[in-house]
């Protein structure tokens, strides 16, 4: 597949209705000190790597994933980064397990005691140069479009290796663009009585709560610049996978279904409500703003449907069209209404 050039500016819109996109860790939405509530870059990047992993299997790999350790599993331990790294990639990396450790692990099984246990670190011996630690990680798909911070410690000194890749993928924190912002929380109860309640109560069922925002309409504004990489693909070396138009091709797909995908009980009534994919001819230098500026929701709702006012952005498309070459806006009909859109721009249903 041919290398994508073409840098990208947009925006997606994630509909929450009597749910939780994306909660802090007391469970409650989360807010910004003004009460406006938000979602973390990460939570829409979430989606779409669950998407990327469920749909394309076979096609592409997920690094940044929680798997389970298969040598582990009977207590459902996950990889570390270090586990996750050699397994995908046994011919490069491989764990070494200190004699201490061995001995200790004999021991255990054969039921004796280990006199000699120490603190020593089971650590990875590295078979491969900076250059083929790049290589393979350009090769998921979710470090091609989001990059990686990635460091690990060898056996040796001289094993210890650290790359970082600037993804081309820049996501922004999601703001709700919708003017109210109640949550509640209610109590909900299990089946269980807790054993270890000290109380009169410990023969009765637990109660327990949870947290669901009324209605929300998240704005996350995101860009692509495919120069970003450049410096990685070139330490990779001959054959390192660059990002492709196929790649580009699963992030649009990803970005209008991956949240609607991901139906857990927190997220049930969260959906993909609305993505604007704008691309910039192939050698401009444009630059353009944030589009949480340029785009701005009524207050009231049409036959059940949010307005959204694309005035702004479509002014600032007019004055750079020359360095524009498309326009496609994605939308879910049933719950978004868009007003002003550039004439040129091609409308799509979800």
């Amino acid at each position: 597949m041919e290398k994508f050039k073409k840098r990208v500016f947009g925006c997606a819109i994630v509909k929450a209705n009597n749910s939780n996109y994306n909660a802090d860790f007391s469970g409650q939405p989360r807010t910004l000190p003004s009460g406006v509530v938000y979602a973390t870059d990460k939570a829409l990047k979430y989606s779409i790597k669950n998407y990327l992993k469920e749909f394309y299997p076979i096609d592409e790999f997920v690094f940044y994933f929680k798997r389970i350790n298969e040598a582990k599993k009977e207590d459902a331990v996950p990889f570390s980064l270090m586990e996750a790294f050699c397994s995908r990639n046994p011919t490069l990396a491989e764990i070494v397990i200190p004699k201490s450790k061995k001995k200790e692990k004999k021991e255990d099984a054969e039921g004796g005691d280990d006199d000699t246990k120490g603190e020593s670190k089971i650590t990875v011996k590295l078979k491969a140069s900076k250059p083929e630690v790049a290589k393979a990680l350009l090769g998921c798909i979710d470090i091609r479009l989001f990059g990686a911070t990635f460091a690990m410690k060898g056996a040796e000194k001289k094993d210890n290796v650290s790359v970082s890749i600037h993804g081309p993928v820049q996501i922004t924190h999601g703001v709700n663009i919708w003017h109210e912002n109640n949550f509640y929380s209610e109590q909900i109860m299990s089946p269980f009585r807790n054993p270890n309640e000290a109380s009169e109560d410990n023969s009765a069922t637990t109660l327990g709560r949870q947290s669901r925002l009324h209605e929300g309409h998240y704005l996350h504004h995101f860009s692509v610049n495919p120069k970003n990489l450049e410096e990685v693909v070139s330490l990779a070396g001959k054959d390192a996978k660059e990002l492709t138009g196929d790649d580009i091709a699963k992030l649009k797909e990803a970005l209008q279904k991956g949240v609607t995908y991901y139906d857990s009980a927190a997220k049930a009534g969260c959906e993909n409500e609305l993505l604007i994919w704008v691309t910039l001819k192939e050698n401009s230098k444009l630059v353009l703003p944030n589009f949480t500026q340029l785009m701005k929701m009524g207050k009231e709702k049409v036959d059940g449907k949010v307005q959204l006012d694309l005035s702004e952005l479509k002014s600032v498309i007019e004055t750079n069209a020359a360095d524009i070459e498309s326009v496609e806006i994605y939308l879910n009909k049933a719950s978004i209404a868009i007003i002003n859109a550039h004439q040129n721009a091609a409308i799509k249903d979800i």
